[in-house]
């Protein structure tokens, strides 16, 4: 008998799985930029890029419900094409972004954790992210149960972290001072945060790749999916408010904003270094939520025979894909030695996009060539077989591929072809065959 995943991640785990790395580091970092360009009405970027958000993510619902698979995007674009070509472009781009992701945060962390404690030790960037790729590797193969339970304490710290800075604005009672509604830039600089806080919301399409682990995942996924996406909108836009009520908005734009505006607050010079920590517990959360995310769309496209099938074996007493989790770790490790992180953490947001409009559209696409599949969860507002909010998602998308530079776009058509070139080896058996 064939040795399968362990399904045990339940409602909850699958949602806190959504939640921690949608929080993540990015909105540690981001919202300082962002208060720059959309002034007191921050909130209303953050209520846009849920919005744009919450379109995808009834799409990856939908999707998810009607194909829970590992292997998730390689399946929908599959499914609605009946092209195994597409589908693995596809799961190219996105375990080869992902992989640049997960490195890319561990020098983050690294960074981190030498600003934290630099005065006791201090070991090289690329040293501190290694170790730290090689234990949250070893996190990931031990068991999805014990890497859900090591999430949940990172979300919890990170989400802290966020309701320490709300809750520092409630007692500072300087909410009549603050207009709220002010935009120094007009509705054009709230659009244009927007467009930069919805990196923010990214992470929610990981809750799809671990589909085969989730207990009835044909009814949890697509609810972790929308509720990690409410849980956080909320958070943003109360975060969002508090920064601007500790600190004017034009000050914000700092390496460390939650930080600087925490530090207006009662606790002082004190809440420098709490945040930072909390950031730092962020950082481990994204690092190991990718991590399992890349493995498991290993293990599923594997499975899918669009890549050697030993990337699917699975270890008989952890049950976890040991060798897809082995391949991410050694391929992040790798990738540290790349070089400029800002041009690759672009990519990254680059392929997300790319991976959201071909979402978007296999869901419009099937509607039509597949209306008998049962659908346990269906995006509202369809005109006849025509999927409205799909669509709109998958414009918005393109629309957000063209605010990239030409030089990310050629990277990110450069990652296509190349796995074009790997697709057409591999289906003549001159590498990766079986």
């Amino acid at each position: 008998m064939a040795l399968k995943l362990r399904r045990s991640l339940t409602l909850f785990e699958a949602t806190f799985y959504g939640i921690g790395i949608i929080v993540g580091a990015g909105i540690y970092a981001l919202i300082g930029e962002a208060a720059g360009i959309a002034g007191n009405s921050l909130w209303m970027s953050f209520l846009i890029g849920a919005a744009i958000s919450a379109l995808t993510g009834l799409s990856y619902a939908e999707l998810a419900a009607m194909f829970p698979s590992d292997a998730a995007e390689y399946v929908y674009v599959r499914k609605a094409y009946h092209s195994k070509f597409l589908g693995f472009i596809l799961s190219w781009l996105i375990i080869f972004t992902s992989i640049l992701s997960a490195s890319t945060v561990a020098l983050g962390f690294a960074g981190y954790f030498n600003s934290i404690f630099s005065s006791y030790f201090s070991f090289p960037l690329i040293l501190t992210a290694i170790i730290l790729l090689i234990m949250l590797s070893f996190v990931n193969f031990y068991g999805i149960k014990e890497s859900s339970n090591m999430n949940v304490i990172f979300s919890s710290i990170e989400v802290l972290g966020l309701v320490v800075v709300i809750i520092l604005a409630l007692v500072s009672k300087n909410f009549a001072n603050v207009n709220y509604f002010d935009m120094p830039n007009g509705f054009k600089g709230v659009s244009s945060a927007a467009i930069l806080v919805f990196f923010a919301y990214i992470g929610f399409e990981e809750v799809v790749h671990v589909s085969e682990e989730t207990k009835n995942p044909k009814k949890f996924i697509p609810k972790a999916i929308l509720l990690a996406i409410l849980v956080t909108t909320i958070l943003y836009m109360l975060v969002s408010v508090s920064v601007v009520t500790l600190a004017p908005w034009n000050t914000l734009n700092v390496p460390n904003p939650l930080a600087f505006a925490a530090s207006k607050s009662v606790l002082g010079s004190h809440a420098d270094l709490l945040i930072s920590v909390m950031a730092l517990f962020a950082t481990l959360g994204t690092i190991l939520i990718i991590l399992v995310g890349i493995s498991r769309m290993i293990y599923g496209v594997s499975k899918e025979h669009a890549l050697p099938s030993v990337l699917s074996k699975i270890h008989k007493k952890r049950k976890t894909p040991w060798i897809a989790v082995i391949a991410a770790g050694v391929f992040s490790i790798l990738f540290l030695f790349i070089g400029k992180i800002e041009t690759l953490a672009s990519i990254t947001s680059l392929g997300a996009f790319i991976t959201f409009a071909a979402t978007n559209l296999s869901l419009v696409w099937l509607r039509y060539t597949r209306p008998d599949i049962k659908r346990p969860f269906k995006v509202p507002l369809s005109i006849g077989k025509f999927a409205v909010l799909p669509f709109v998602g998958a414009i918005i998308c393109v629309f957000m591929i063209y605010q990239f530079s030409f030089t990310e776009m050629l990277i990110g058509l450069g990652i296509l072809v190349l796995g074009g070139i790997v697709y057409h080896l591999r289906k003549n058996k001159i590498i990766l065959a079986d």
